[in-house]
């Protein structure tokens, strides 16, 4: 069915794993923090708060290796 669709299941290039390490570190920090939380009633719930914790991550989140509270914070603690 993917291959018919035109959907690539990888996000990583061909033998290039560490491409990967980005997308599986958000997964599995949504998987810990949301995801095990909740019980879904709908997929557009889901669906919701998958949108709703990008937010949260991209604009909020610690992030510890910066040690900065918001990562929309990094032009600033860089310059």
């Amino acid at each position: 069915f993917t291959t018919q669709a035109g959907i690539t299941l990888s996000m990583s290039r061909v033998g290039k794993c560490i491409d990967n390490a980005p997308i599986e570190s958000f997964f599995g920090h949504f998987k810990t923090e949301s995801y095990h939380l909740k019980k879904y009633k709908t997929y557009e719930e889901l669906v919701a708060d998958v949108e709703s914790y990008i937010q949260f991550y991209n604009t909020q989140r610690y992030q510890n290796p910066l040690g900065i509270q918001e990562s929309g914070c990094l032009i600033s603690f860089i310059i």
